[in-house]
C-alpha cells in the first residue's frame, strides 16, 4: 500500500532532510527508521524536496509504501508516539499506487522570515535570521517582482556542476512587513540548492543599498553564482506547503 503524509519539524538539530552515511540526524533517517521498526522490513521514504540542515518545515510532504495492516490513523498515531518532539505527523491517507512525493508535487512555498532590528527576538531566535540594519522593504519588492517568472536560476544555485535543467518559474514573491518581522513567502514549480536563501540574500542585499532593481536581470542572465547576492543562515526558512494536482 503507497501513502501520503504531511508532517511538521524543526530542523534545528539535524543534518538536514537526506539519510547521511555518518549521521542519524537526518529527518529521512528518522522517519525510515520509525517505519522500518513498525513494519519489520526495510521502508523507503521520499520527500517532497530535501530541505538544508537547520531548515524547518510546517508542511513537508512524504510517501511511503507499508504492507497495509494498518489504518491510515494508527499509522498516524505510532509515528507520532515515537517521534521526537520537534516532528509531527499531520496526517496519513492512502495514495495512488504511483504516487511520488517529489516527483508529482507542482507547487511549493516557502517562506523566508527576517527580524530586522537591533535587538534580537530572544524567542524566535530559532525560527528568525536578524538583518541589524533597516531594509528598505519597497526596493526588496521591487526586485522581487523582476525575480519572477520563468527563467534559468542558475546563478541562485550553490551547485557547480549541474545534470538537469535550472530553469524554474517562480509564480510570486510577497514581501510582507510588521513592525520588525518581514515575511517573504516564495511560491513555485520547484527551487533548486539553496535558491530561496540565495534569493533572500540578494533581496537582502538590495534592501540594504547595496544593489539595484535593474541589477536582477543581470544576475539572472549570468547564470553565475559569483553574480548574486549572500547566502541567507537556515534558520529564517520554512518549507510551509506543497501542491499537488488531483
Amino acid at each position: 500500500m503507497n501513502y501520503k503524509a504531511v508532517i511538521q519539524y524543526e530542523g534545528t538539530r539535524y543534518r538536514g532532510w537526506q539519510v547521511q552515511g555518518n549521521t542519524r540526524d537526518t529527518i529521512q533517517g528518522k522517519l525510515e527508521a520509525l517505519l522500518s521498526r513498525m513494519e519489520g522490513v526495510p521502508v523507503e521514504v521520499h520527500g517532497s524536496g530535501r530541505t538544508d540542515a537547520g531548515v524547518h518545515a510546517a508542511g513537508q510532504v512524504i510517501s511511503f509504501r507499508c504492507a497495509g495492516g494498518k489504518s491510515t490513523e494508527e499509522i498516524r498515531d505510532y509515528m507520532n508516539r515515537y517521534l521526537p518532539e520537534d516532528m509531527a505527523v499531520l496526517s496519513v491517507e492512502e495514495a495512488t499506487s504511483r504516487f511520488h512525493a517529489r516527483l508529482h508535487a507542482v507547487r511549493k512555498t516557502y517562506v523566508y522570515r527576517i527580524w530586522n532590528g537591533p535587538v534580537m527576538n530572544v524567542f524566535g531566535r530559532r525560527f528568525l535570521t536578524q538583518v541589524e540594519e533597516p531594509l528598505n522593504v519597497e526596493r526588496m519588492r521591487a526586485a522581487a517582482a523582476v525575480l519572477c517568472g520563468t527563467h534559468d536560476y542558475r546563478a541562485f544555485c550553490s551547485l557547480k556542476r549541474f545534470k538537469k535543467s535550472t530553469v524554474r518559474t517562480v509564480e510570486a514573491i510577497r514581501i510582507r512587513q510588521e513592525g520588525p518581522l518581514i515575511e517573504i513567502a516564495y511560491v513555485g514549480d520547484g527551487f533548486l540548492y539553496h535558491m530561496v536563501r540565495i534569493l533572500t540574500g540578494t533581496l537582502v542585499e538590495t534592501g540594504l543599498g547595496l544593489r539595484n532593481t535593474e541589477s536582477m536581470k543581470e544576475i539572472l542572465e549570468s547564470r553565475d553564482r559569483a553574480c548574486a547576492g549572500r547566502l541567507m543562515p537556515p534558520e529564517g526558512l520554512m518549507l510551509v506547503s506543497v501542491e499537488y494536482r488531483e
